[in-house]
């Protein structure tokens, strides 16, 4: 027999070609229909097998943590306790990973700040174990862990951003943007805007170098436009950069247009590089009326305004949002976060990979 027999019969071979598939081609037409859905399935299952083994790791994690924090509280156990506890499991259990000396008392700490086994089975159990110690690591109250625990749940932060939200203090800006919402909008809108705007918004991403005009500092945002979502936050979608706009014959250009999945509305956020100035409402309202009339579909919400400014007075902001009646926040952009921030504040589900991942960071604990 022919070395090329040999080789292409035998799929174990290195150098062995695979049979070609069918050509999709020749399948029916709902071939294609199937497959796709059948990879959704499989995906979706997958996806749960690996959530439900995080959920029951986490919660093993805490009744051991709870066990030792039982002991240490009982029988006054020493740290030399906790060294002999891991070799011991760790014999016990050599296919597992997760029992070093270091991991041990993460989980001591995890059961300290979190007590209620049934929040912790409700909440953070459904967050990967490298975001449970980001919550340890980087927050000091439990107002704050909860917090970002149930952002991380609804926004479907992976530790990574998670930390980078930690670390930008958005749970202090959060939700406290200047706006005329509330005489704007629906009670129920409003407060869901309310809580989606910040102040002020944080642009590191886009360097050490300060723009020096407004089209600089547009043409960096949409540079780092990955980042400038994640600031702006879940929901937001990209439609354009110096938007066209064209009344009586004269033409407009908006900044930027978003639009958000949630609120279901467009959203113009205007760019400016200097201090407030109450005329830039009367223009930016202008921007949304037209928006409103020219490309606001039947079933979206009314256009929101976006004012960003590098310096602002509130009492200023609030006598000149006075008497519009299009919902408009103002908020103000920083470059820095390291020189900007205070002290205090220094301090759609992650894809299969990632979860997959995190599982596997214990490994180094």
């Amino acid at each position: 027999m022919s070395k090329d027999r040999k080789t292409r019969g035998n799929p174990k071979h290195p150098n062995a070609v695979m049979p070609a598939p069918v050509d999709l081609v020749e399948m029916p037409e709902s071939y294609v229909a199937l497959l796709a859905k059948l990879k959704q399935e499989i995906t979706q299952a997958r996806l749960r097998t690996v959530q439900s083994a995080n959920r029951q790791m986490i919660l093993l994690y805490w009744q051991i943590g709870r066990e030792i924090l039982d002991r240490q509280g009982k029988q006054a156990w020493g740290a030399k306790v906790i060294d002999r506890l891991s070799y011991d499991l760790k014999k016990a259990f050599p296919e597992m990973s997760g029992f070093s000396p270091r991991n041990l008392k993460y989980m001591r700490k995890f059961a300290d700040s979190w007590p209620d086994q049934e929040f912790v089975q409700r909440t953070v159990a459904h967050l990967a174990w490298g975001s449970n110690l980001t919550l340890l690591d980087k927050l000091k109250t439990p107002e704050e862990r909860l917090w970002y625990a149930s952002q991380t749940l609804t926004n479907g932060w992976s530790r990574d951003v998670l930390q980078i939200q930690i670390e930008s203090g958005l749970h202090h800006r959060q939700g406290i943007s200047q706006n005329n919402f509330p005489t704007t909008l629906p009670p129920i809108q409003s407060d869901m805007a309310t809580q989606i705007f910040k102040d002020p918004y944080l642009f590191d991403f886009i360097g050490t170098d300060s723009p020096r005009r407004e089209t600089e500092l547009e043409a960096s945002l949409l540079e780092h436009l990955e980042h400038f979502l994640l600031e702006l936050g879940q929901g937001f979608a990209f439609v354009g950069r110096q938007v066209h706009l064209e009344v009586g014959d004269e033409d407009f250009y908006a900044d930027l247009l978003f639009y958000h999945l949630t609120l279901r509305c467009y959203v113009v956020i205007e760019l400016k590089m200097g201090k407030f100035n109450p005329g830039f409402v009367s223009q930016l309202n202008m921007y949304q009326t037209i928006v409103d009339e020219q490309l606001r579909h039947p079933d979206d919400k009314q256009t929101i305004g976006l004012l960003l400014v590098k310096e602002k007075n509130n009492l200023i902001v609030e006598y000149a949002l006075a008497g519009f009646n299009k919902p408009i926040g103002v908020s103000e952009w920083q470059q820095h976060i390291t020189q900007n921030l205070p002290d205090e504040l220094k301090s759609s589900l992650p894809t299969i990979e990632q979860i997959e991942r995190e599982l596997k960071e214990e490994d180094d604990q």
